[in-house]
Formats: C-alpha cells, structure tokens, sequence
C-alpha cells in the first residue's frame, strides 16, 4: 500500500496552514492554486491570539508576524461626534496569552507560501492549476485539475480539503443547490496609506454608524518619519433590491468614485478625507458571505477556510478561522487517522458552531453596537452610558468573543490543539 495523501485545493491562508499542519504531523500533501504566481495581494486584517496561538505552535512566531505587521493594543468604537462608544485592550493587554496582531494579508500569505515551500520541497505548491471538481472512490478521492494552458488532468488522493475560498469548486459539487453569494447592500472601499498613528499608536477603531462609518488601523510599526502603513475601510450601506450589478466582485476604482461620502469626516484626531486621499490604489467590493450549509463533509472530501464559512469582516475573525479549521482539522487527523472519521470529527466540531458566526457577523458582529446606539440616538451622544449602559455594552462583546472562540479565558486554559510531536497514524 502506499502512504495516504491529502490534495488541498487552494493555496490561500488556510489551505497553506493546512499544507503545514500536515507536514508537522507527517502526512504528504499537495497545493493547488489556480493563480500562476504568488504576489502580496490584498491589505490589512487582523489575526486573533487564538490564531496567532496555532501559528505559534507551527513554529511561526512573534518574530515572523513582526516582519508582516504589528500587535494590536485596542479595539475601539467610536460615535459620529467622535466620543467613545466602547474601547477595550487587545492581545496581552487584554490578558491572553498570546497577542492579537494586525499585519499585510499580502505579506502573511507570501510569509505562509514561503514556509511551505522551504518544509515540504517546491512541488508542493502547484500553481496555475484548480481543482474544478472531484470523484468520490473506495480508496479515496480524485481531484479534476485544470491548468492555467487549458490541459486537464486527474490527481487521486486519499483526502481533498477544499480550501478554494467563496467561489469553491468543491462546494459547489458538495452542495449543488445552495443558494448565490448573499449580499445584503454593504459596499466597501479598502486601501492603506502613510500616516501617524492614533491612540496607543496600535488601536483599531470603527467610526460612525452601521450603515456609513470607517475601520481604521496601523499594519506596520511608525518609520523614522513616525508615520506607519494605515490600512482603513470606507463603507456605506446602498440599496440593493437589484442585487449586484458589477461583472465582478473585486475592482480597483478611482478615489473620486467614492471619497465623497466622507468628505466632512474630519476631527482634531483623525482627517478620513486626507487618509483616504493618501492611498496609492483604492479597491471597491460588496461586504458578501453565503449562507451556511448543513455539513462541509462529503466522505473523503472537507471544505474548509472561506469555501466553508465565508463571513462578514465585521468580526475580524475570517483568516483566523481558516487558521483554526486547519488544525482542528489536524487534531482529528491524529485521533482518527488519514480518513473519512477524521473529516467527520472536524465537521462535528466546527460546521455548527462557525455557521452561526456567520450568522452573527452577517447581523453586524461586534459592530452590532453600532447599531444599538443609532437606532437609541441616531449616533450622537455626550454620555454613552445613558444610551447603552457599560454592563450591557460588556455583555455584548462577551458573548460574541466566546461564540467567535477567542474569549480570554477558555483561550487561556484550552490544551494545544494539537500536542507536540504528534504525528498521524498512516497505517
């Protein structure tokens, strides 16, 4: 018999830290992504200590996440008139065990591709080639690739993950009838540029209302110049009873196209119209997930990351949870072997619950306190205790921390996902 294997379709955050997670506990793998070079695309996001926890026991510590962003120290929310709606430390400020970092999606995912490459050889990543489908069979599975030039071919494995993101391939032959992409009228502009940091010169802050505010935070430390790499999010809430009209949901756009919405958003401590204007490019996309479905497991085959769970950003929980699904996914490999047990274990334990992040973030998250204090005063306050006591703005955040897996501490006290030196039965 040969030794079992896993393909992975997808070479993004989690099909990579899947790639990894199975050299760690030795089972042979293979990448294939569909993009023929690996380029530092995208902009900022926030990885949870619960992540950064899993990187960490990957050998991918504090040292790296450094070269590729910085940690977090706040997490904030702040009122049209610019007072303070909630604000609560992050990371070992907060009493974790592990910091929260923002860093460069790019640069993580480039930092990610590298260690693969450098532990498992070259050919493990396989680029411009896509999975487009699979065949279940009695001793695994066979993934339909397509390559970049057109030729096809047939890759048999014991597993496949389907870490292909929104648009899974894999999702879409697991569960044929599910429902399009949801949009429910969010539009987003995303762009990084120079500029000082606010507050404790690491601070996420979210500003204004549910339906017209902006995320502002540093992915880099200050340069000699004390200005960092800003990464901000402009967004308002649009009418979307046509549904979405672009040929695509991603574009690069002009500044013009939208800065308007936030021309008079200026305070003595952050000037929005100046960020915004400071970008080198700008790019537009509707805030979008799909709805959840009843199981990311057909046999040999698992979904996992964005082609499981794609979610609202709202929570800042996406790339984090890709993180987390792959060594769960991992830990149930080790208990079960290189089988379909394994994948259902990994479906028991996650489908249910992250499909109700979804759901949360899909209700505005943590930003749900956004919409409290709007629909109580329109976003305008002196007191914010008078609008949404402190009490019932902790309770809030609380509960959407433990149902996100990240509340301090169970985080604190959880055993290692997966133990040192574990390895797979291969047998």
């Amino acid at each position: 018999m040969t030794d079992p294997s896993v393909i992975i379709a997808g070479g993004g955050i989690g099909g990579l830290v899947t790639a990894l997670t199975l050299h760690q506990i030795g089972v042979p793998c293979t990448v294939y992504e569909s993009v023929r070079e690996m380029r530092p695309l995208g902009v900022g996001i926030n990885l949870q200590p619960n992540a950064v926890r899993e990187l960490g026991d990957l050998g991918i510590g504090d040292g790296d996440l450094d070269r590729v962003g910085l940690p977090a120290k706040e997490w904030a929310l702040v009122g049209l008139n610019g007072n303070d709606i909630y604000a609560e430390p992050r990371g070992l400020l907060a009493g974790y065990n592990w910091p929260q970092y923002a860093v460069h999606r790019g640069l993580l995912h480039m930092l990610l591709h590298d260690k693969v490459v450098e532990r498992l050889g070259p050919d493990a990543v396989r680029l411009g080639r896509q999975v487009k489908g699979y065949r279940r069979q009695d001793d695994g599975v066979t993934a339909f690739v397509e390559a970049a030039d057109g030729s096809r071919s047939e890759e048999h494995g014991t597993l496949l993950i389907g870490a292909d993101g929104i648009h899974s391939a894999v999702r879409a032959q697991m569960h044929p009838d599910q429902p399009p992409i949801h949009w429910g009228g969010a539009l987003m502009w995303r762009g990084t540029s120079r500029g000082r940091p606010i507050r404790t010169g690491a601070s996420f802050i979210g500003l204004g209302t549910h339906r017209h505010r902006v995320v502002v935070y540093p992915i880099s430390p200050p340069g000699a110049d004390g200005l960092a790499t800003i990464n901000w999010i402009a967004e308002v809430v649009v009418d979307n009873s046509e549904g979405w009209k672009q040929r695509g949901w991603f574009r690069e756009v002009g500044i013009d196209e939208f800065a308007h919405h936030f021309a008079d958003w200026r305070w003595d401590w952050l000037d929005v119209p100046a960020l915004i204007r400071g970008a080198d490019k700008v790019y537009e996309n509707p805030m979008i997930d799909r709805d959840p479905v009843p199981t990311w497991q057909d046999g040999p085959v698992a979904l996992l990351g964005d082609a499981a769970h794609a979610m609202y950003p709202t929570g800042s929980n996406g790339a984090s949870q890709a993180i987390v699904d792959a060594r769960v996914l991992g830990a149930a490999i080790v208990a079960h072997g290189v089988n379909a047990e394994a994948l259902a274990a990994y479906d028991q334990k996650l489908c249910a619950p992250i499909s109700q992040v979804v759901l949360r973030n899909r209700g505005a998250g943590p930003f749900g306190l956004l919409n409290l204090v709007d629909e109580r005063c329109g976003g305008t306050f002196d007191d914010i205790d008078a609008v949404v006591p402190a009490a019932e703005r902790t309770a809030f955040m609380a509960g959407y921390k433990a149902a996100a897996g990240f509340a301090v501490e169970q985080l604190n006290a959880a055993a290692p996902t997966i133990p040192p030196g574990a390895r797979a039965r291969l047998a």
